[in-house]
């Protein structure tokens, strides 16, 4: 399999001495959509800076499909599409015009540039807009209308900082579509978000970011088998008795709703066997927490943790 992205031993250190990244390394394979987690301030931004040319890193290797950055940063550049987290389109020019223009950049023929940026505002819901000032679209619009642009030079890696911020459920689902759709076309993806749910979706692997270190990079099924009780909660057909609250050791949420933690060791046939001798239907069954939200937030808070220690040792 082909190499996509290989980050080797990556440091930054900015002039205020915050070290941003530690040694960091990474290895992304071509084709993938990859998910790169970390809370604020982790040195992910840092990161996909560098990998974009924007910042400068101290010392380290970036290499894009055999390129190296510090000796083919050109060539690197014209690999990658980046969607940023911020607006930082011409709001007052309109979106053909911006796809358009953003072409020109990479030495796209008008041409062929008006028919890519019509391919793309269709498949990203744009088409009726393309005439519209840009300022007056709506946020989920304007953060289509990012990846858009980011398409433009059709890049092999396309880096995605945060892309469904702000948007309602709907158009998230809608630009998850699009992304796997690409995905599916050959282009590599790396995710970054704080909709963990996203990564779960479309990601099969994972590297979790804190402190300017790789903590965790493992696959997404791998990272929640390692979660040892999950906390369900079950919507019933009637309103549940004393006896079995107690046989499950459950609470009440709501009306005919009982949440119960159930370890891995235990089969969750066992508990709908459970909930049926006592003349129960059970409605519905559903995590009360997002899997990869929780995982996420202990093994940071752990990081943190042995980083204590480790200063008080």
């Amino acid at each position: 399999m082909t190499t996509a992205l290989k980050v080797s031993n990556l440091k930054k250190t900015y002039k205020n001495g915050t070290v941003a990244l530690k040694g960091l390394d990474l290895t992304v394979q071509s084709g993938e959509i990859f998910a790169l987690l970390g809370p604020n301030g982790a040195g992910k931004s840092t990161l996909i800076g560098i990998i974009s040319s924007l910042v400068n890193a101290t010392s380290g290797d970036v290499e894009v499909y055999g390129d190296c950055l510090t000796k083919q940063r050109n060539k690197v550049k014209s690999h990658i599409g980046l969607v940023p987290q911020e607006f930082n389109f011409n709001m007052f020019e309109k979106p053909m015009d911006i796809l358009v223009n953003q072409a020109g950049y990479y030495g796209v023929p008008r041409k062929a540039a008006i028919e890519r940026a019509e391919k793309y505002l269709k498949q990203l819901q744009l088409w009726d807009k393309k005439e519209t000032i840009s300022r007056s679209l709506s946020g989920g619009m304007k953060r289509r209308l990012m990846i858009a642009r980011a398409m433009m030079n059709e890049p092999k890696l396309l880096i995605l900082d945060e892309p469904t911020a702000g948007v309602d459920i709907e158009i998230r689902r809608s630009m998850w579509e699009f992304v796997q759709q690409i995905s599916d076309a050959g282009t590599t993806i790396i995710l970054t978000t704080h909709y963990l749910e996203e990564a779960e979706q479309l990601c099969k692997n994972i590297a979790i970011i804190n402190h300017g270190e790789i903590i965790k990079n493992t696959t997404i099924k791998q990272l929640l088998s390692t979660l040892d009780i999950e906390t369900f909660i079950f919507d019933l057909d009637k309103n549940p008795s004393e006896e079995l609250l107690k046989l499950l050791d459950a609470e009440i949420t709501e009306d005919n709703s009982i949440q119960l933690d159930v370890h891995k060791s235990k089969a969750l046939n066992d508990v709908f066997k459970s909930i049926d001798g006592l003349g129960y239907k059970v409605l519905s069954m559903r995590n009360k927490v997002n899997r990869l939200e929780e995982l996420f937030y202990k093994m940071t808070h752990k990081s943190e943790d042995q980083k204590e220690m480790e200063n008080q040792s």
